[in-house]
């Protein structure tokens, strides 16, 4: 048999080997030792700058206004308005101001160039329901306390009793109060508005002489709220339009004395055929004519 010369000859296969090392994809495992020996000290700055392209790492700035109180410390962020303080409480320091409110927060807190916007307009007018507002440290009871008490025009005044029931929480008086002892924008959502349910002016996180201060500034006949209280007067009415307010209602203020009358009870005024007022409501609105 010629052999032809176009076949290769072939030859038999050796034994495979097994190649080393891990295959494509493997996980291998790897002692705590060697995992601290690859462990370097990141760059400085780079944790902070990884939290910020993340959102997660809060700046708070804040500017010194002034108020009819004295100047105030005004702390915010993206977020809103997170902090307002009377300035002569950190003796009207900046820096300590910056230093406690980091503390307190947790956020780097620097000084700012310029206000958030409306915030002087705010402050001139008493009226601060356009203004965002962080409040993430409350929780949804006292969010719900200071959302309410936004609502209280400047001038006036409603009694712990009125916030409670009109969030809901009818029984909740004394949880209002610590509420609004948490506050921590007073001023701009003005907890300072808020009175003793006998209508005495009562007490404030900042001093009763801060509240007054705010109180007269508003308008607020401070002394006619007391003497009223005094005598046990809770609501006026009115004997020509039969309507009965709280006594520092923008409609019961217009009253002349000839036509004022007192009440000691809602009831007493609903008994004497007067209805509640729908601008101050006080009893609520749904029973409200």
């Amino acid at each position: 048999m010629t052999a032809n010369p176009s076949r290769r000859p072939t030859t038999a296969p050796g034994p495979r080997t097994r190649p080393t090392g891990p295959r494509p994809g493997a996980y291998v495992a790897v002692g705590p030792a060697a995992l601290r020996a690859l462990r370097v000290e990141a760059p400085a700055g780079f944790a902070d700058a990884v939290m910020d392209r993340l959102g997660l790492h809060v700046t708070d700035r804040f500017v010194t206004v002034k108020s009819p109180a004295g100047d105030l410390f005004v702390a915010f962020n993206d977020s809103g308005i997170s902090a307002v303080m009377p300035a002569a409480l950190f003796g009207d320091d900046p820096g300590r101001f910056a230093a406690e409110h980091q503390a307190e927060t947790g956020r780097p807190t620097v000084a700012a160039t310029r206000a958030p916007a409306g915030l002087a307009a705010a402050l001139r007018s008493g009226r601060a329901t356009g203004l965002r507002y962080d409040l993430s440290g409350l929780t949804p009871f006292e969010r719900a306390v200071l959302a309410k008490t936004l609502e209280i025009p400047s001038g006036e005044v409603r009694p712990y009793g009125w916030v409670a029931r009109e969030i809901g929480r009818p029984r909740a008086v004394r949880a209002v109060g610590s509420a609004l002892g948490r506050n921590p924008v007073p001023v701009l959502i003005p907890c300072h508005r808020v009175v003793r349910s006998d209508g005495h002016i009562g007490n404030y996180g900042l001093g009763v002489p801060m509240k007054r201060t705010l109180l007269d500034a508003e308008g607020v006949d401070i002394d006619r709220l007391e003497r009223l209280a005094g005598a046990g007067v809770r609501f006026v009415g009115s004997d020509t339009t039969g309507v009965f307010c709280v006594p520092s209602c923008v409609r019961a203020t217009r009253i002349g004395p000839a036509h004022e009358v007192h009440f000691r009870t809602a009831a007493a005024a609903e008994a004497a055929g007067y209805r509640a007022c729908r601008h101050c409501a006080p009893v609520p609105v749904r029973d409200a004519s």
